[in-house]
């Protein structure tokens, strides 16, 4: 039931982001008719192209007729591309896709067993290491250490490329996601996956990093608040193996609280990527929507907010259907 009322709610979510979004963004002191006319025209001209935007109308007015685009599933024009908005998310939002499945998958595959090895040597040289690397990651902004690992892995030994999302002397593969590493392996083309993988390694691990920090935190609180229950004990009593007690009783009630701190870490990774996109000139949706918060195209950041807060809710509404998988016992 619990998923089911996050999909119910779903459009008041959109609704209240649109909206939200909508007034910020017109509440700026600037003027996007002029902006998007250029500085060598004249008044007049601006202010035909006001009209043209409707920019000339009250602003409940423009309100109205944006939530009507939105219900005919109108997004607007990009002023500065001049495409349909939803052509350059269809076009961009594969990127973004990509780079946050890489960075949570890195943050899953070594977060989680870091914290089981901080629970289970608690107190210890290895504890305290992997607590000290955790509280780092969490501290370092990820805008510097973006630039440090530039020009330690790109300047410096030359590993990585700094930019970009596959090679400029490189085919992208064949179009059937938009995932570059996935469309390169289902058809086969050897160059294009290396290269991607080459060119996303930098900005995944830089945003993984933080998020990764977090989880080794939380599975390490959920181990030692689990090997302190007394089935586990019991269990232990009964001369069952301490890897099967770890494992098998330990882990999969521990994995609770850590499966939703890792929904919610994908929130994070998507507000993220904004900087790590744009750091890295990576095509996504975040380097997307710096570049129109500078020329002050509305609605692409509208469009944006609205489709990272429908992905946040969708993972959400995953992570409460896996509560059954992890615990039966569990109604979602």
């Amino acid at each position: 039931m619990r998923v089911l009322r996050r999909l119910i709610t779903l459009p008041a979510v959109i609704w209240g982001v649109a909206t939200i979004t909508f007034f910020v963004a017109r509440v700026i002191p600037a003027d996007p008719a002029q902006i998007a006319a250029g500085l060598e025209v004249r008044p007049e001209q601006v202010q035909q192209l006001r009209i043209k935007m409707g920019l000339d109308k009250p602003l409940y007015v423009q309100y109205v007729r944006y939530l009507a685009g939105l219900l005919r599933g109108d997004l607007g024009v990009s002023l500065r591309t001049q495409n349909a908005v939803a052509a350059d998310l269809a076009f961009h939002l594969p990127a973004t896709i990509e780079l946050t499945l890489v960075a949570m998958c890195l943050a899953l595959v070594t977060g989680i067993p870091l914290g089981i090895f901080a629970a289970v040597y608690r107190g210890k040289t290895t504890d305290f290491l992997i607590r000290l690397t955790a509280i780092s990651g969490v501290a370092l902004p990820v805008f510097w250490l973006a630039l440090i690992v530039q020009l330690f892995f790109y300047r410096d030994l030359g590993w990585f490329p700094a930019a970009g999302r596959i090679g400029s002397g490189v085919l992208p593969p064949t179009h059937i996601t938009g995932l570059y590493l996935f469309d390169s392996l289902l058809t086969a083309n050897r160059a294009a996956f290396a290269s991607s993988l080459q060119h996303i390694v930098l900005p995944a691990c830089v945003l993984a990093f933080g998020r990764w920090a977090t989880l080794i935190r939380m599975t390490r609180v959920s181990m030692l608040d689990v090997l302190g229950q007394d089935y586990i004990r019991t269990a232990m009593a009964k001369g069952l193996r301490p890897f099967a007690v770890l494992f098998r009783h330990g882990l999969r009630n521990a994995l609770i609280p850590v499966t939703t701190m890792a929904g919610l870490q994908v929130g994070y990774l998507l507000s993220g990527a904004v900087l790590v996109e744009w750091i890295f000139s990576w095509p996504g949706l975040g380097d997307y929507a710096v570049r129109s918060i500078v020329a002050l195209d509305f609605n692409p950041i509208v469009a944006v907010a609205m489709v990272l807060s429908v992905i946040f809710v969708f993972v959400n509404s995953l992570v409460d259907a896996l509560y059954k998988v992890l615990d039966p016992r569990i109604a979602v």
